[in-house]
């Protein structure tokens, strides 16, 4: 058995990091047949998705969300409503764009979200999606759930 010495180092290298990332991409893809069909194809870039809610009366951005779609599914980044917005159904309208965009336009069958305790769990759950992971203390005192959806 050989013994080797290593370097450890902590910095931002975005040289590095592309290397690193070219490489887990290749040993994943010859881990999995699925990830290898996926290679060159339209499928296998994050495309993004973003919808907006613009006041009528103001013309000042009133709400929305960011995300992308990856393979079959859409991955929700940000959903955000103004405060004077809130409670007239303006967020599940977002919502329901993007799903439609992703599951009718994209093909995906599936969609993802995740979201703190005082932020929004009860919203997706009430629009079908369901709870997969709970992370208690993500940041201290808070817990980050991650949901997901069945499209279609």
């Amino acid at each position: 058995m050989v013994c080797r010495m290593f370097r450890i180092e902590a910095e931002v290298d975005k040289e590095r990091r592309e290397l690193l990332h070219a490489r887990l991409r290749d040993t994943n893809t010859a881990a999995s047949p699925f990830l290898a069909a996926l290679r060159g194809t339209p499928g296998e870039r994050q495309v993004p998705l973003h919808v907006w809610a613009m006041d009528d009366g103001s013309g000042e951005l009133a709400g929305g969300l960011v995300g992308h779609t990856w393979t079959t599914w859409l991955h929700v980044t940000y959903l955000w409503v103004d405060a004077r917005h809130r409670g007239v159904g303006l967020g599940g309208r977002l919502l329901a764009m993007a799903e439609r965009i992703a599951g009718k336009d994209r093909a995906c069958t599936g969609a993802r979200v995740e979201t703190w305790d005082f932020q929004a769990p009860g919203f997706y759950r009430k629009r079908g999606y369901e709870v997969v992971s709970v992370i208690p203390d993500y940041p201290p005192g808070i817990t980050e759930y991650t949901l997901t959806k069945r499209l279609g």
